[in-house]
């Protein structure tokens, strides 16, 4: 493997602390060498002048619907999609047809993973049974397997006592539990944000307590057991509140946020937009501002994706009928440069951190650092370009998104794999 020397750019490694101009020397897929400037000597050089050069993202929550629904995607379109938008690493989410209960399921993802070659794909086993919340899987074989975490995604864990015994079990892993926090009694069939939009519009509505409410039982639970709980998708600003709390309690909680929440609210549904169907929903101003407020205090860890492709046939029926989700993974880092970038609310530094070295810290692994020894995986961005979302474009099988028609700031140029330029 030929040694190649990333010359010019500014490197951005919040990890190492690195915020400037370096070149990087990668010998057989690692990180040789880190410095303000590095002769070629025989390595390939690849020019990175006037571009960024930051770990490659690492995506916590991405739906690649295989096995079962491969007409909405699969693991070689998701890991395309994800290339473009300068992820390296991604975590499968349970909620496929079969879920991701058993080993089985779990060595054909990482199998067609492997196959494809261009991103690591980790997977997120189930905490229950076909995700039914009756009974707990067989948390050793699924972390065997090689399971970074557990979820139900898609429906919360809801029995509180089989909550309680599943952060028991994962404790002794060391491993997290992934919850969609949303209560099914209060929740149930919402369709967007409860509020002034929903009335208007005649639609069932979501209040903000169907997910503050769960969030409060689990920290409680958390508590109790000393287990490890991950908030999935968060999205009110009572969430973000608890979830504060309980870190300064040192409590064993983390989080994330989607794009989507960061930057809309539920007037993107406007009249009936099946593009702007999310769950949790799009909620209202006070409640974005409160999840950028936590992003920049440190109360929320992550930024993920939540990529949720569908057909065109069922994103576009009718907005009760029509399934929540949209394809997050190839606007991701535009949406956020865009919106908490370019006004000044995060350095690039803080999103990248939160972009992947936090997201190493949930899910493990070698990537989210330039560090010296670190694996060679690369993102190379033009925080200068612009482009207009077209979802026609898209590489993902699904091409449904609210942000269709905008212009965001920020292009990934270049993405490199073990010091193997992959994409976009």
């Amino acid at each position: 493997m030929a040694k190649v020397l990333i010359k010019g750019g500014h490197v951005v490694d919040p990890a190492s602390g690195r915020d400037g101009r370096s070149d990087i020397l990668i010998d057989r897929g690692k990180i040789a060498a880190v410095q303000p400037s590095i002769p070629a000597n025989g390595a390939k050089p690849l020019d990175a002048t006037g571009k960024l050069v930051v770990p490659g993202l690492i995506d916590l929550h991405t739906h690649l619907r295989e096995p079962g629904r491969e007409d909405k995607e699969t693991v070689e379109t998701g890991c395309a999609a994800a290339l473009r938008g300068g992820f390296t690493t991604i975590c499968a989410m349970p909620n496929t047809t079969p879920a991701i209960d058993h080993r089985g399921v779990v060595d054909l993802i990482h199998q067609e993973g492997r196959r494809c070659g261009s991103v690591s794909v980790r997977v997120v086993g189930a905490i229950t049974r076909g995700r039914l919340g009756k009974e707990l899987t067989d948390f050793g074989e699924l972390f065997d397997a090689g399971c970074v975490a557990l979820s139900d995604d898609g429906d919360a864990v809801s029995d509180g006592f089989l909550m309680r015994r599943a952060l028991e079990y994962a404790k002794v892993f060391n491993r997290p539990l992934i919850q969609h926090a949303e209560d099914p009694q209060l929740a149930a069939g919402g369709v967007m944000h409860e509020g002034l939009v929903s009335t208007t519009l005649g639609l069932r509505g979501i209040p903000s307590e169907a997910e503050s409410v769960l969030v409060a039982r689990d920290i409680a639970l958390a508590e109790l057991t000393g287990g490890w709980i991950h908030f999935a998708h968060l999205s009110s600003e009572g969430s973000v509140e608890l979830i504060r709390q309980a870190k300064r309690r040192g409590l064993r909680v983390t989080c994330e946020v989607t794009p989507h929440h960061l930057s809309l609210t539920h007037e993107a549904v406007g009249e009936f937009d099946t593009s702007a169907k999310v769950n949790p929903p799009l909620r209202t101003e006070q409640d974005r501002l409160a999840l950028i407020e936590g992003l920049r205090d440190g109360t929320i860890d992550c930024i993920a994706t939540d990529h949720a492709p569908h057909t065109d046939w069922e994103k576009e029926a009718d907005f009760d009928s029509a399934p929540f989700g949209i394809s997050g993974l190839e606007t991701a880092l535009g949406v956020c440069v865009t919106t908490l970038v370019e006004p000044g609310l995060l350095t690039w530094s803080q999103l990248i951190g939160k972009l992947s070295m936090n997201p190493v810290k949930i899910v493990g692994g070698d990537g989210g650092t330039l560090s010296v020894g670190a694996a060679a995986d690369i993102a190379v961005i033009d925080p200068t370009a612009t482009w207009t979302v077209d979802p026609k474009q898209f590489i993902s099988k699904g091409r449904h998104s609210p942000f269709a028609g905008r212009t965001l700031a920020g292009v990934v140029v270049k993405v490199l794999r073990h010091g193997v330029e992959v994409g976009p």
